[in-house]
Order: structure tokens, then sequence, then C-alpha cells
């Protein structure tokens, strides 16, 4: 049943590998549960489900992550619905948790300054560094797109990448003239190795030893980077993706956009940005609201005057 659900996912539902590694993992937990209960899968009823959702709280599992799971929870029993498996889906009246509505941490473009100020260019791995977090903040990828990251799918002289995002689905990106500045400069010391092992020539970002980089290697080097920069923030290679969302948004761009560029498929996945925070939306209203303005200290002291 599971290893039919597996097939599904990759064939029918057209996921990648690293997609479809997630949804059988967080099925594993489902599955083990229901095992530990004495329970069939095809014979779960909704209050046990409810039951295992209340198990993964107790866990200390976040609400982001159970809302993850319980979705996978949704998309099995679907699949065995339709598959002939169960006549009736278990998990129609399942809810997820509430989920909050704050905006992720992000880097100011000083920040991101400061990242790229830290890394040491004398290293060989320098430029390479520098034009990583160069596109990740400027192109807003996702960590997993950036490491499978093709010379193939680069349109440098059109500003443009080629990008392969969730459920194989391929957009266009702009790049700035930034991004590809620093891409030159890791493209000299790239051409420069010996060592690229055969299946890997058209990988953008290699390490060492001519392999292309995985998403923990990208993950420890920008941690790293933060502490050196003296950045007191959890920052991870998806910081730089919510950076690139709220630059966009704070520089005016419209929502619509910037769903198209992150590969959002729900607009309402992009809608998180639009939450300010509530000092930021007090000092709009004090600077702007005319009830304010006469009451503003430079104005006070003209009305002394």
């Amino acid at each position: 049943m599971a290893r039919a659900y597996q097939r599904y996912l990759k064939l029918e539902r057209n996921f990648t590998a690293n997609t479809v590694e997630a949804y059988m993992r967080d099925l594993q937990k489902l599955l083990r549960y229901l095992e530990g209960e004495g329970v069939q899968p095809t014979e779960v009823k909704l209050e046990q489900l409810q039951h295992f959702a209340a198990s993964l709280h107790d866990l200390g599992i976040g609400a982001r992550s159970q809302c993850r799971i319980l979705s996978g929870v949704r998309s099995f029993y679907r699949f065995l619905l339709l598959d002939g498996w169960i006549e009736n889906d278990p998990t129609e009246l399942l809810e997820s948790p509430q989920m909050s509505d704050h905006l992720p941490e992000v880097l100011s473009t000083k920040e991101v300054d400061m990242l790229e100020a830290s890394i040491d260019l004398s290293k060989w791995e320098g430029h390479r560094n520098r034009a990583i977090i160069e596109v990740l903040f400027s192109c807003g990828l996702r960590v997993s797109e950036l490491t499978h990251l093709k010379l193939s799918n680069l349109y440098l002289d059109d500003e443009f990448l080629r990008v392969e995002g969730k459920g194989r689905k391929e957009r266009l990106v702009p790049i700035s003239q930034r991004a590809i500045h620093e891409l030159q400069f890791w493209f000299q010391d790239r051409d420069q190795m010996d060592n690229i092992k055969p299946g890997e020539e058209d990988y953008v970002f290699l390490n060492r030893r001519g392999a292309h980089l995985t998403r923990t290697m990208i993950l420890i080097m920008i941690k790293r980077l933060a502490e050196v920069a003296g950045i007191h923030k959890t920052v991870s290679p998806h910081t730089l993706r919510h950076s690139f969302a709220t630059a966009l948004l704070e520089g005016g761009a419209d929502l619509r956009v910037i769903q198209a560029m992150l590969g959002h498929e729900s607009i309402s996945t992009t809608e998180i940005y639009t939450h300010i925070d509530t000092h930021t939306l007090r000092q709009e209203i004090l600077e702007h609201h005319p009830r304010n303005l006469k009451y503003r200290p430079e104005a006070l002291a003209q009305e002394e005057a």
C-alpha cells in the first residue's frame, strides 16, 4: 500500500525525489502510530486520526510541521480512495492546527551586504559563496532550486534563470546585474577545476571534489557567515528567500508578481508578506497621518516661534 502510494506520488503527481521522500517520511509517522494502536490504515476512523494529530502536539511538533504532516495524511487517504482501497475518506473533517501569521525573520539589504563582506575571497570557495548569497537574495530561490541550478538554465545575456520548482514546475526568474557579476567571478574559479565528476558538469555550484552542493552544505555555510558577520538572527537559506520577497513588497511590487517570482501555487502563501509589524504601522501613522503632523516636534517649534 505504501509502495503503491510512493509510485503514485512519483509517477502521477510528478513530485521530485525530495518531495516524495518527505511525504513518505510523514506517512511513516502515521503508520507507526496506527500500528501501536492495532489499527489498519484502511480501517481508520476520524476519531483515531484526531488522536494522532493530538499526539503530534504532545511530541512538541510545531503547528507548521503538524499542518504539513496532516496534509500528507489527507493526500494518502485521497490516494486510497481513488485507488479503491477505501470507500470513504476519513480525513474529510480532519482539522489542522491554527497557524500564526507572523512574518518569518528577514535580513535587511545592509545585513545581506554584511554576510557577503564576511566572506574571505582569498579562499577557494570565496567567490562561489558570494555568488550563492547574491543569487538567493536577488532571485528568491529555494535552496533546492539553487543546488539543482544548471549552467544550461542560465540566460545571463537576457538576465533570466530557468528554475525547476516544486512538482517539477518550471518558471523564469529575473536575475540582477549584481548577481550576474558575482557569478562571473565564480565562473573564473570554476573554469580552473579539473576534477569535476562525470554527470556534474552542468551544475552551477560545485564543491572542492567536483560534485554539486547539497542543501546541508549551504545551510552550514550561511550560518557560519552570519556568525562571523555578527548577525544575531536565526539565518538560513530560506531567510534570504523571505528577505527577497519582503524587499520586493516594501519596494511596491504587486503581490501577484511576487507570487510568480517565488513559484507559489496559491496567492494565500504569498500573503504572509503583507503583515506589517505593529511598530512599523505605528511609525507610519505618526509620520504621515494629518492628525499627528501638527504635534510633531518641528511643527510645535514653528508655532512657538
